[in-house]
């Protein structure tokens, strides 16, 4: 019986342990079933996507980066096609191996070195690296030679941005290089940061920053398979991209090119400006810089000699560069008090050569005085005297609120770099700017005596000559206002169409015609009989116009001698300018810095502009004669 016994209950553990057993393997097999269930069916269209994904790769197509013209068609920025040298590093084995075995048959230099390296960070495993770009032909050759050692090394064409012209224009079209941490931030903030996948370079100046999502195009694609180690297999399908537009502008190269050679080596600026559009014909800042040196990015010994040089090539003094206005400022001084009613054209003063305010005494140029002076001879002759008279009467406000109204003291907005954060603001003082520009209670305070100065376009004063151009634009159309801008039209590449950068007013000052008439026939007077004559002796058209003086340090009483003056205190040289007066197609600001007076440096450069643009007329004949003569002592 016990032995009976025993078996049943061994029989029922057994039977017990098998139906957990089974229980077990059913469940495990439901859950294994429930699995494949959630994988192949609920999450069939996800894992099938990821798979896609690990098998396909898609690599960028970089877009043809639009090319700028003149108004001409000359080409300023173009593309063209050169050989680089690219490695594949799934392809290549042991990169550093590879490259020092192809540095003996390229000259592979250590900046090509550290870009690499660089670029293979950012890259995928797939993708082809450049290691050497712009090849000569004979390397292509030795390369061809060789080619079998080189696993996943190859050269392929690819575009170059160039800029034809060199140095001409440099500071109005800019220059693109590589991109950096602050391009990718400015890209993100933009919401462009897929159509910048695979693009090396970007804006970084002038009209290449400024347009650049025009010039950019849109990045196409292509879908290529690729195998377990990242190595491409074949393509599958490709997305073309489309190229940038084009620019085309209103700037004339030949006009631009023989105004940087009018200033030879000296420092300086000129503004040419279409009066009834605001279309800019010359923008130039001298020294200039080559933006073809910026491309693949500047060598060390380059930007040290661009950056340290003590002319400051890189500075465009167009629009960051604040000066004194001098004399040129008295034009739009006189137009004011006709404006507000504080003189009439026929009211005159005696001038004895200086005026007294308190205990200071402010002098004229001109020792002895100018005897009876009216609006006429005040701008002519530029007779100081009047103009601290006439600053005095005026007052500060009503001064401020003038040359506010013509956009001195203010950005223009002008189509370079980006938005407008390369524009200076300038200085047009007032009570209000005072206040906001000194930190002590003592310093805020405006002084009657701060006022008489600043009729004579000193004191505190400063303004960039693309503000003076504009405002002399203004002048000559009138009260007419247009916000300056290099781009006539934007081409689509695609379809040819031109889209025109229409010329919209931002103002018409309502000034009154008599008025205006005053202003125009003196400042013809000008370059008839008074400052700008010797430059403008002989022009075939009437020529408006303004010479100036800026100081650069004070004399305190003494009297001026260029002679005696170090070259970098001397004054600087201005003159401003509308042609022809009866209908102007051009009005320009010219700065000439440490160039003393401006009828003996700055006119000339105008003359041969306006020579040029209105007559086809190249520099050599009598304007290039006038360049240098000396003016007498009513010069400015």
């Amino acid at each position: 019986m016990g032995d009976f016994h025993n078996s049943e209950a061994d029989l029922d553990r057994f039977r017990f342990r098998l139906g957990f057993a089974a229980v077990f393997v059913l469940l495990a097999f439901a859950l294994l079933l429930g699995r494949f269930v959630w994988l192949q069916v609920i999450q069939h269209d996800f894992y099938r996507t990821r798979a896609e994904d690990n098998r396909i790769a898609l690599i960028p197509v970089v877009p043809n980066r639009g090319v700028i013209t003149d108004r001409n068609g000359v080409v300023l920025a173009h593309n063209y096609s050169a050989f680089t040298l690219e490695i594949t590093p799934s392809q290549a084995g042991k990169l550093d191996e590879t490259i020092d075995a192809l540095a003996e048959v390229v000259d592979i230099q250590p900046k090509d070195r550290k870009r690499f390296k660089r670029l293979l960070d950012e890259a995928k495993n797939f993708e082809s690296i450049p290691i050497r770009t712009r090849l000569s032909d004979d390397e292509v050759a030795r390369f061809a030679a060789q080619r079998y050692r080189f696993p996943g090394v190859e050269i392929k064409a690819r575009l170059f941005r160039q800029y034809p012209l060199g140095h001409v224009a440099s500071h109005a079209i800019g220059y693109i290089g590589r991109i950096t941490d602050r391009d990718l931030k400015w890209i993100e903030e933009s919401e462009q940061q897929a159509n910048y996948k695979g693009t090396d370079h970007i804006g970084k100046t002038g009209l290449e920053q400024h347009y650049e999502f025009e010039l950019h195009g849109e990045t196409g694609y292509e879908q290529v398979e690729i195998d377990a180690g990242g190595r491409a297999l074949r393509s599958l399908k490709r997305i073309p991209p489309v190229p940038g537009n084009n620019l085309q502008l209103t700037l004339d190269a030949k006009l631009q090119e023989i105004t940087e050679k009018a200033f030879g080596d000296r420092k300086g600026a000129l503004v040419a400006i279409d009066p009834t559009t605001g279309g800019i014909l010359a923008l130039v800042s001298t020294p200039t810089f080559d933006p073809n040196l910026f491309i693949d990015g500047i060598s060390p010994e380059n930007w040290k000699e661009l950056n340290e040089h003590p002319d400051k090539p890189m500075i465009n003094r167009t629009i960051n560069g604040a000066y004194p206005p001098g004399s040129t400022f008295k034009p739009f001084m006189a137009l004011a008090a006709l404006e507000t009613g504080k003189r009439t054209a026929g009211q005159a003063i005696a001038d004895p050569g200086y005026f007294t305010f308190g205990n200071h005494t402010f002098r004229d140029d001109k020792k002895g005085g100018h005897g009876m002076v009216d609006m006429y001879k005040s701008i002519v002759h530029s007779c100081d005297t009047y103009y601290y008279m006439l600053a005095n009467d005026m007052g500060i406000d009503n001064i401020a609120k003038f040359m506010g109204s013509l956009g001195l003291g203010q950005r223009t907005g002008i189509d370079i770099g980006k938005d407008d954060s390369g524009e200076s603001k300038g200085v047009l003082p007032s009570p209000e700017w005072k206040r906001q520009r000194f930190k002590r209670p003592e310093q805020q305070k405006w002084y009657a005596g701060e006022t008489i100065s600043i009729g004579i376009g000193q004191g505190y004063n400063a303004y960039t000559p693309i503000q003076l151009a504009q405002a002399t634009a203004t002048l000559a159309n009138n009260g007419v206002m247009f916000r300056p801008h290099l781009v006539r039209h934007i081409v689509d590449t695609k379809s040819g169409e031109k889209r025109p950068i229409e010329p919209k007013p931002i103002r018409d000052l309502g000034w009154k015609r008599q008025n205006l008439d005053v202003i125009h026939r003196a400042m013809l007077g000008v370059n008839k009989e008074g400052t700008g004559a010797r430059a403008f002796a002989g022009a075939p058209y009437q020529a408006a116009g303004k010479t100036g003086t800026a100081q650069v340090f004070s004399l305190k009483g003494a009297q001026y001698k260029e002679s005696a003056v170090r070259k970098h205190l001397r004054d600087h040289a201005l003159f401003i300018a509308y042609a022809p007066v009866e209908a102007p197609k051009i009005a320009l600001a010219v700065l000439v810095e440490n160039g003393g007076f401006g009828a003996q440096s700055a006119a000339p450069i105008a003359r041969m502009v306006m020579d040029y643009y209105l007559l086809g007329k190249l520099p050599g004949g009598a304007a290039a004669e006038d360049a240098d003569a000396v003016e007498d002592d009513n010069e400015e």
